[in-house]
């Protein structure tokens, strides 16, 4: 016993005296091994801070932030840099990070779905009520008095519930009900690093607006006569409206702190949510060393289903945030519903574009109004005074004027208040190329309308040309349906490819994220303007924060309908039946370029909720696949214990290949050196007994492939059968192609995405 304490005694003679600046750190440990002489996980942690302290050493528990113990083991504490070296050698210790910061990524869609027939309704959400399902998410908190989180109707809270309702001096015990069954605040890391929080804001209720947002989408009830001033007018509902809600605040105003998370994660798995919407994400440089990665495999090894958002950075390449492959990373697309506005220009051409305001300084009708852009020529975007960022416009040159400003730096809502302040009558806000012909509309405080990038050309030589002469008007025409074509994918949606592991396709699908209407706080503006004085009790946002949650309520239909499948399961079926063609029956084009989109871009395709009902098979995978995928990364037996625990996962002389993991999509890499893959995946019958499905592939120009067996003949439910996929490299080509391979037994079409990428010779 005395041995296993030694390494624990020595520490502190590695450290000088003076006290070093401490910061949060991530510590991960093997449970396994913790010494016999602790009676708790706690105070292992407490003695390992204590005997590596470099002073202070009495203090040692105050310095651990958070314990975790429930998806996983470890716990954040607050170190010096040269502590956490020393505590990375002790024996029992997997791994130490340094505190990771990620930021938030930030109706018509149920009906866009398919999910309002009053059949589909019905069984639905009679489904999700019959296992009460419970949807955790991870966000700003929520404004509980919002319609959406009503509970009419509803049963008792299912018994194996363990979660709590924490309450504050603005968040009471009767601010949770039989649909917000649960309410936790977690901000001990955010205040070890930026601050204690006064009590009162210590609490679950949303000051934001954002985590209002993101869970009424997921499982909001229905609101009949919603809209946001006027816009948007309908019904208001979520994808699971019968499902319960569990809340975790882990973001605050200087963003959402990685041990937070963490201890959320591990807090949610123990109260016993279903599924996880997580609508953040940060920087990523490996598997192991992202928190929300480690914690999303803890999760999904108890049988959570996790959908994390893609991230706002595309159209550029590898953008993406949350890839590890046991994540349902979501990117964003548009809805057949926008909001058109438009712009006269003083030579006559109408510009089409969108708005969502509604105010009281509307520009007079078919009046025409000086109009200005201070860019320096039709295509500079350099100058500040083009980007109308703080403290840019000279007031002289702006009063009684419409103002053209360009997107980027600041947020589109602050240039139109910039605008204002110097006293402009209007803004046309002009997309840049980045942003293509993409339109979000925004809740402006002045009359203002977004354009394209092409419209936004216009408008911009307009005015080089007639100088002076120069003027405009705008107009604005409310809410319209049935647009085509749609869906099309954001363009600010993150793409692929996964620069972590290429043979896994991310994202894994995508689903409505532009201009999506659900409950709003009452705490705050719906511009989120310090100077907007307007309260809404719904708001219309876009972002993948807004697909994320479309994802998690859907996957709370399945789960369901399907109360023993495991999350890849689950995935599989959202995967394998989403679709990639528009309203108009041609591919589903890209935002940001108007032509095709990729993969990359939408992944598996555009989320189908209803034939992820019924996908007729599915590609699953356990804790230990993904540990065996893990393998083939490369990592070291420490870093293989952040997932594995105390055995670190022996992985074996030869791992295998990226590319055999049993993923609902393929991502296959050629080269000289390596012109020929196979690669193996197994499907699990969970449609008709007897079922004979039928395999088909996209052709490649650049590369041969070949299914064996090409036929699967299935007798019974739950019966697994294998099939190899051998692609062979035929000629040399300068981009990636895609396809897919589709098994079809006339009932069901399971259709799996296929990315080639041929790499040339170095």
């Amino acid at each position: 016993m005395a041995a296993s304490f030694l390494p624990w005694l020595l520490l502190p003679l590695l450290f000088a005296a003076a006290a070093a600046e401490l910061a949060t750190y991530i510590v991960h440990v093997s449970p396994s091994e913790k010494p016999a002489a602790f009676a708790q996980h706690l105070d292992w942690y407490v003695s390992a801070v204590r005997s590596t302290a470099e002073d202070a050493a009495e203090e040692a528990a105050e310095r651990i932030v958070y314990s975790y113990g429930h998806a996983f083991h470890g716990f954040a504490a607050r170190l010096s840099a040269a502590e956490a070296a020393a505590l990375e050698e002790v024996p029992g210790v997997a791994a130490v990070f340094p505190e990771t910061v990620y930021q938030l990524h930030t109706t018509r869609s149920p009906g866009f779905l398919g999910l309002e027939s009053h059949a589909f309704t019905d069984l639905w959400s009679s489904a999700v009520a019959s296992h009460d399902v419970i949807v955790g998410v991870l966000d700003t908190g929520i404004w509980p008095e919002s319609s959406s989180f009503r509970d009419d109707g509803m049963g008792p809270v299912p018994a194996r519930w363990k979660g709590a309702c924490e309450t504050a001096a603005d968040f009471k015990r009767s601010s949770c009900n039989r649909k917000i069954i649960g309410a936790r605040v977690f901000s001990r890391g955010y205040e070890a690093s930026a601050g204690t929080l006064e009590a009162r804001e210590r609490s679950a209720r949303d000051q934001d607006g954002h985590g209002t947002h993101t869970a009424a989408t997921a499982a909001g009830a229905a609101v009949p006569g919603a809209s946001f001033i006027g816009y948007a007018p309908g019904t208001a509902r979520g994808m699971a409206p019968a499902a319960r809600v569990a809340v975790y605040k882990v973001c605050w105003s200087g963003g959402c702190f990685s041990s937070d998370i963490l201890s959320a994660v591990d807090r949610a798995v123990a109260d016993g949510v279903d599924v996880l919407s997580i609508s953040l994400g940060g920087g990523v440089s490996s598997y192991h060393r992202d928190g929300l990665s480690v914690a999303a495999f803890g999760a999904m090894s108890k049988g959570v289903f996790v959908a994390c958002s893609a991230g706002n950075s595309g159209p550029d390449p590898s953008s993406l945030t949350n890839v590890a492959p046991w994540i349902a990373t979501v990117g964003a697309s548009s809805m057949d519903r926008d909001f058109p506005a438009a712009v006269r220009l003083g030579d006559g051409r109408n510009l089409t574009g969108a708005s969502l305001y509604r105010g009281r300084r509307s520009l007079a009708a078919g009046v025409q109004y000086p109009l200005a852009y201070f860019g320096g020529n039709a295509s500079a975007a350099a100058d500040p005074r083009a980007l109308c960022l703080d403290g840019a416009l000279d007031p002289r040159q702006v009063a009684g004027k419409i103002v053209v400003c360009e997107r980027g730096i600041t947020a589109r809502v602050q240039k139109g208040q910039v605008v204002k302040q110097a006293g402009g009558i209007g803004m046309v806000l002009a997309n840049t190329a980045a942003n293509g012909e993409e339109l979000v509309a925004d809740s402006h405080l002045l009359p203002a309308v977004a354009v394209g990038a092409a419209e936004g050309a216009v408008v911009k030589r307009y005015v080089k040309s007639a100088g002076r002469r120069a003027t405009a008007t705008l107009s604005f025409s409310g809410t319209r349906l049935g647009v085509r074509p749609s869906p099309v994918v954001a363009a600010f949606s993150s793409r692929g490819p996964n620069f972590l592991t290429m043979e896994v396709l991310k994202p894994d699908l995508v689903a409505p994220g532009v201009n999506i209407l659900a409950a709003w706080s009452a705490a705050i503006s719906p511009s989120s303007l310090p100077t907007d004085r307007r309260r809404v009790g719904f708001n219309i946002l876009s972002g993948t924060s807004m697909s994320c949650p479309h994802v998690a309520g859907v996957a709370a239909l399945v789960k369901a309908r399907h109360p023993d499948w495991s999350p890849a399961a689950v995935k599989s079926a959202l995967m394998t039946t989403a679709y990639v063609q528009d309203n108009t029956g041609r591919p589903m084009r890209d935002a940001a370029t108007g032509e095709a989109s990729g993969p990359y871009a939408h992944g598996a395709g555009h989320i189908d909720p209803a034939r992820a009902l019924e996908p007729g098979l599915v590609y699953d995978l356990s804790r230990q696949d993904y540990l065996s995928f893990l393998c083939t990364q490369g990592l070291t037996p420490p870093q293989m214990r952040v997932f594995a625990g105390p055995a670190g996962q022996a992985c074996g002389r030869r791992p295998g290949s990226a590319g055999d993991l049993n993923y609902p999509s393929f991502s296959v890499v050629l080269s000289s050196a390596a012109a020929r893959q196979t690669v193996r995946r197994t499907v699990t019958n969970v449609g008709a007994a007897a079922s004979t499905y039928r395999v088909t592939v996209t052709p490649f120009a650049g590369a041969a492939v070949v299914v064996e067996p090409g036929v699967l003949r299935f007798s019974r439910r739950g019966q697994k059968l294998q099939f190899n996929v051998t692609f062979v490299r035929k000629a040399q080509r300068p981009a990636p192609e895609y396809g897919a391979l589709t098994l079809a037994d006339g009932a069901h079409s399971v259709r799996s995405a296929v990315v080639v990428t041929y790499l040339s010779p170095a």
